[in-house]
């Protein structure tokens, strides 16, 4: 679990077009917010 105030670690996910991006790519040049939304159809 990572501390409340700690860096985050890189990783990389696709966009919404389908193209694979870092969170490295946006340090120091833009706010990054993530969301987790499970799916309409899971239990969660």
């Amino acid at each position: 679990m990572i501390e409340v105030g700690a860096k985050a670690p890189d990783f990389k996910l696709k966009d919404h077009f389908g193209r694979e991006v870092t969170l490295s790519q946006f340090a120091g040049k833009r706010n990054v917010m993530l969301l987790f939304y499970p799916l309409d159809w899971t239990p969660t």
